[in-house]
């Protein structure tokens, strides 16, 4: 995404330092633990390589053996990826001055029908990607100077992915940013603290009707709104630092997030009520000052949307401007607002494989 602007109330700090990630891969130690001379057994983790033998990571717990056949998300136990590059069409903080080192990853645990994303999401576009081969994607892109490492839809791969990151922990110094749909299981959030640094999710639907037409998940924002109160508390205030480079007009400077939550909202055309809706529970239910928004009016028609009358147009003007005073209104100020020249289908990235 891209040509944002800061909603014009609170512009961004820049502060603070970097919050550092510490401590062992809880993922791949040993299952038996020596306490007092004692072997303990361990409690199972959700996330281990053992768990893609009756996979759980995502809300559909479709319990599929993924070393022999593929789950709900289309994705066995061998990770595939279709594109690792610097990406400038992100949130200011997070693309920065030089871009986010993004990995979009194949599959998906949603079924959108207005995925921009669909080859990627929903068809067979990506490459496999080894463990040893992502954490020098990893690397790689910190070389390119990239703000941040941006895990764009990973949950299905989270095992293979949580064990190349610990392949170069002790080599990566920018933070890792969980790119998501918000249809997360709270568990998973809770065992990633200790790799994430920024979350990125999406709050894509308060009724959960409209998510069972558009994204085949009735009970969407039931797992949602469990899980972004969730990534809040582990992260606490957005932190920020100033990076300054030098650009063609002279010099620029760009407050960077460190770590935080920004929340999505893409608004869709003919529901700016559901949108309200989302952002009253944003207001009454989540800590104040802890977490940015960021309201889309990219909404591009795409893939089946055709299928669906009312999704076959792109937002107007009125309907994203009365989703950005009722979230002014409602106190939402901190945070990011899109231009309308943003909805087209020339800033989907190109999924042609490049840096796998």
């Amino acid at each position: 995404m891209l040509l944002f602007a800061d909603i014009p109330v609170n512009p961004l700090p820049a502060i603070s330092t970097t919050r550092f990630r510490s401590g062992q891969n809880p993922f791949i130690t040993p299952n038996l633990l020596t306490t007092g001379g004692t072997l303990v057994k361990q409690r199972q983790n959700p996330i281990s390589l053992k768990s893609l033998e009756n996979c759980c990571l995502c809300p559909r717990t479709c319990g599929t053996d993924r070393r022999l056949s593929a789950g709900y998300c289309g994705c066995t136990s061998v990770m595939r990826a279709a594109r690792a590059a610097l990406h400038h069409w992100e949130e200011p903080c997070i693309s920065g001055i030089h871009g986010s080192g993004t990995v979009f990853f194949s599959g998906c645990t949603l079924r959108c029908c207005f995925c921009q994303n669909h080859p990627i999401s929903q068809g067979p576009v990506g490459k496999e990607v080894s463990v040893q081969k992502l954490a020098d994607i990893f690397l790689r892109l910190q070389d390119q100077k990239a703000h941040n490492i941006n895990l764009v839809t990973a949950t299905q791969y989270l095992p293979l992915i949580l064990n190349s990151l610990d392949l170069v922990r002790h080599r990566l110094h920018i933070p890792v940013v969980y790119n998501c749909s918000g249809y997360e299981r709270i568990e998973i959030i809770r065992a990633l603290k200790d790799y994430i640094d920024i979350w990125l999710p999406d709050l894509k639907y308060q009724d959960s009707e409209l998510s069972l037409r558009y994204s085949g998940a009735k009970d969407y924002f039931s797992y949602a709104s469990q899980a972004i109160p969730q990534m809040i508390a582990q992260t606490g205030p957005p932190l920020f630092h100033t990076e300054t480079a030098d650009s063609p007009s002279g010099q620029a400077s760009r407050s960077i997030m460190d770590q935080g939550v920004i929340i999505r909202h893409m608004g869709l055309p003919g529901h700016k009520e559901d949108s309200i809706r989302l952002l009253s529970w944003m207001a009454e239910n989540l800590p104040k000052g802890h977490f940015y928004i960021s309201l889309l009016s990219q909404y591009t028609p795409s893939h089946k949307s055709s299928r669906f009358p009312g999704l076959n147009r792109r937002v107007t003007a009125y309907e994203y401007q009365k989703v950005v005073d009722a979230a002014l209104n409602l106190g939402l100020s901190q945070g990011f607002m899109q231009q309308k020249s943003s909805a087209g289908e020339e800033y989907t990235p190109p999924f042609d494989l490049e840096g796998i």
